[in-house]
């Protein structure tokens, strides 16, 4: 092997090496980075009790999770470094950011439309501070006639709240590998994602 062949092997192992490392180095990381496709969003923040507290839109929307180091001891009493993915989240709209933590964020993409926006009245519950079964379906037998389509999908804060309803024929959710802590749903072809929220996909002729 002559010295030119020496210097390009050296050369690209250690390009292997390098970027093995740097994959892993990532991967350790959890640094969770994720784009929302299609054409434009709007974003609609929620506290635990389903008030909204936020309105923004964008075409652009990247989501990126953030990771905190974390320390622990093992038997022996050896510090273990390492890092998992934090409550906090960045969402990059069009250029500019929000960091989000612990609120329920649901971004619907433009041409879906909620059929109920539930965020504008109150429900009050019967039985307990959270709302009950009884309470909601109450609720949505109310506006079963707005429900053009025979699946619902009923969107609720942490705490149980009703926030959204829609309605579509195809209906399915999905749980992104790029995005931190969301679900994706697809209602007739629009995309909805939420993060840190409760929801629930109904047959209409359950509907009492």
């Amino acid at each position: 092997m002559n010295k030119r062949k020496a210097i390009l092997l050296t050369l690209s192992l250690s390009a292997i090496l390098l970027f093995g490392g740097c994959a892993k180095l990532a991967s350790t990381l959890n640094d969770i980075k994720g784009s929302l496709i299609g054409n434009e969003y709007t974003i609609y923040t929620y506290d635990n009790f389903g008030n909204q507290v936020l309105e923004t839109s964008g075409k652009k929307i990247d989501i990126s999770g953030n990771p905190v180091r974390t320390t622990s001891y093992d038997s022996e009493g050896n510090v273990i470094t390492g890092y998992e993915l934090s409550s906090v989240i960045t969402i990059t709209i069009d250029g500019d950011e929000i960091q989000s933590c612990g609120d329920t964020c649901i971004f619907i993409e433009k041409g879906l439309e909620p059929d109920v926006d539930f965020s504008t009245e109150v429900i009050e519950a019967s039985s307990s501070s959270i709302l009950d079964v009884t309470s909601l379906s109450a609720k949505l037998n109310e506006y079963k006639n707005e429900f053009g389509k025979e699946r619902v999908v009923v969107i609720k804060s942490q705490l149980g709240q009703p926030i959204m309803a829609f309605s579509g024929k195809d209906v399915y959710w999905e749980i992104p590998e790029d995005l931190p802590k969301m679900t994706k749903l697809m209602i007739d072809g629009n995309a909805l994602y939420i993060h840190r929220a409760n929801f629930q996909i109904i047959d209409k002729d359950l509907l009492d």
